[in-house]
């Protein structure tokens, strides 16, 4: 039989094997309806002599004859699909022919569900599947739901269509569980840049992907593509991130027919190193750089897959982090940040990872160059910063008497330098560097340099500094600081200069609204009033955020009816007060 015929509801009589057709055909001819059944049954019972005289001693003990042959047809299918799985762990042709005979002999009962299992197990074990065979398990939308991954990957393999269904909604799911972890308001551990690139790559989508994909190089390379369409369609740098993840998963498997083909796996792979080490030491700096400067004439699309791995924001975090790390380095040795050559790749490769949307989107496949006023006046200007902040970090350490004694000719909490200002408007790697210095302060729980630089980070350009990454990052280090916004100052500073200029970015309400609910005990309660008026959702933000902002409200609400309410003054008898009532608690509507 042809299996791209049409196949019969049981398929058995396809196989010589009497079936639902051959009984209604009995039944419907002959003259005794129980004769025939009883005759159906002695010639295809099992045909076993030494059998027979133990069926009704079964019959005795209540067992169906249904459920005696299930038992035993279950029992030769284990047998049998271990049997297929020996023939098919071996390599040869003499396994491929065989394998062959099997599934077109077997493949007719396929849509028998007890028998089903066998069949599947011969196709899961041929290395080659016939069109014909394939067309079948498509058309059929249960038995595809059956079929094996290792099956479905021929089948993806000429149907894009088919595959991209199959990943897109696990596509989807990755960037839920990024936004989560992002946005997450009851879980102050669950930080997202906390987990290891090692841990990361073991998430459930990672590791379904590379299953999904095996060692196809032609479905991995359709991932890619899907990758790089939903980047350029969404600007969400977690697209960015999976390619990476993705690439490292396959390395952990060995996969060599794929990582031995992506010009991106020893560049991604070396970075991966160095973020799980924190730190880029003078040889794997070599490394990186040898394979940003030998990319060959005609291979500079490979840019655009290098951009996106760098433009993965924990590769930013790492690098905006390990730039930080290195100019107090130089600050503490008197060293020159032009004269470093390990600083001066990392901003090179912060400045292709920020440039990625555009290179993809243009196919302009160029290395953007690294201004070079970014290293002789930006830095110097933003080192300078650092060195106020540091002098006052050390002055606030003195005892009083000497305090007032050590020379304080230089104002170190005064705006930030102009130079800082002037460049981050201008320069992404300039506005990155700007906001990680902030995260340092933050660290550090050092409010003067926070405010510092949170008075120009809402001039950063293209609004870097209200990318979520960022913002999580900065509100989980404020929010222990929850006793500064007793302070005007400090409200004044993170408020009303930063974080309002950004309110039009949905995301900004829901990093406040975190915010909120953990410091709003400390707030004074006209700006907790002018907050919540300013963050109430409306109808264009996610049902989670209207969730959220009510949860809050009633937070806040139960906070205010908790505070004590202020004692009766006491007057004179005929005081006029006497007639005015005592003023209750105020709610937040």
């Amino acid at each position: 039989m042809n299996p791209s015929q049409k196949i019969t509801l049981s398929g058995l009589e396809e196989v010589n094997v009497p079936g639902p057709q051959h009984l209604k055909s009995a039944l419907s001819e002959c003259e005794d309806p129980l004769k025939a059944i009883e005759s159906f049954q002695v010639d295809n019972s099992i045909l076993l002599p030494s059998l027979r005289p133990m069926l009704p001693l079964l019959d005795l003990h209540g067992v169906r004859r249904l459920d005696f042959h299930t038992s035993v047809l279950e029992e030769l299918r284990d047998k049998l699909i271990a049997h297929i799985n020996e023939v098919g762990a071996k390599e040869g042709r003499q396994r491929d022919a065989k394998l062959k005979q099997l599934l077109e002999k077997s493949f007719p009962v396929v849509r028998i569900k007890a028998l089903r299992p066998v069949v599947m197990c011969i196709l899961r074990n041929t290395p080659h599947i016939e069109d014909k065979y394939l067309r079948i398990l498509v058309r059929d939308r249960e038995l595809y739901q059956d079929t094996d991954t290792e099956v479905k990957r021929q089948i993806w393999r000429d149907n894009q269509s088919l595959f991209g269904d199959e990943v897109s909604p696990l596509l989807s799911q990755y960037i839920r569980e990024k936004e989560h972890i992002l946005f997450d308001h009851l879980n102050l551990n669950n930080l997202f840049f906390t987990p290891t690139p090692k841990v990361r790559r073991q998430g459930e989508v990672v590791q379904k992907l590379a299953h999904m994909i095996g060692n196809s190089v032609k479905l991995y390379d359709m991932v890619l593509q899907f990758l790089r369409t939903l980047f350029l369609r969404t600007r969400n740098v977690h697209y960015c991130t999976l390619r990476a993840e993705l690439l490292m998963a396959l390395h952990d498997l060995e996969v060599q027919d794929i990582i031995s083909v992506d010009p991106c796996h020893k560049f991604t792979w070396c970075l991966d190193a160095c973020i799980r080490e924190k730190n880029v030491d003078i040889k794997r700096s070599r490394e990186l750089q040898g394979f940003l400067d030998n990319i060959k004439r005609g291979q500079e699309q490979v840019l655009g897959d290098l951009s996106m791995t760098l433009c993965d924001p924990y590769a930013i975090n790492f690098l905006a982090t390990s730039a930080i790390k290195i100019l107090q380095h130089l600050i503490n040795n008197e060293g020159l940040s032009r004269e470093n050559t390990i600083l001066i790749l990392l901003l090179r490769m912060l400045a292709l990872g920020l440039s990625a949307w555009v290179m993809i989107d243009s196919q302009d496949f160029k290395e953007p160059k690294l201004d070079s006023q970014v290293v002789t006046k930006f830095l110097p200007a933003l080192m300078s910063l650092m060195v106020d902040d540091q002098v006052r970090h050390l002055h606030a350490k003195l005892p009083p008497d000497e305090r007032e004694s050590a020379i304080t000719t230089i104002e170190h909490s005064g705006p930030a330098p102009d130079a800082v200002e002037a460049y981050i408007q201008e320069n992404a790697v300039a506005s990155i560097l700007a906001m990680y210095y902030t995260l340092h302060t933050a660290r550090q729980k050092d409010r003067v340099g926070i405010l510092r630089v949170l008075a120009i980070l809402a001039s950063c350009k293209d609004d870097r500094a209200y990318e979520d990454p960022f913002l999580h990052s900065l509100i989980a280090l404020i929010i222990p600081m929850s006793d500064e916004f007793a302070n005007e100052d400090f409200c004044t500073g993170l408020f009303d200069e930063f974080l309002f200029a950004g309110l039009t970015r949905d995301n900004v309400t829901r990093h406040m609204l975190k915010l909120l609910w953990y410091i709003h005990q400390k707030l004074p309660q006209a700006r907790l009033m002018t907050l919540m008026k300013a963050l109430q959702p409306t109808v264009q933000h996610q049902e989670s955020v209207h969730k959220l902002y009510e949860n809050l409200q009633k937070r806040v609400g139960a906070l205010v009816a908790q505070e004590p309410t202020p004692e009766p003054m006491e007057t004179d008898f005929d005081s006029p007060l006497k007639s005015v009532p005592t003023p209750g608690p105020h709610y937040v509507s």
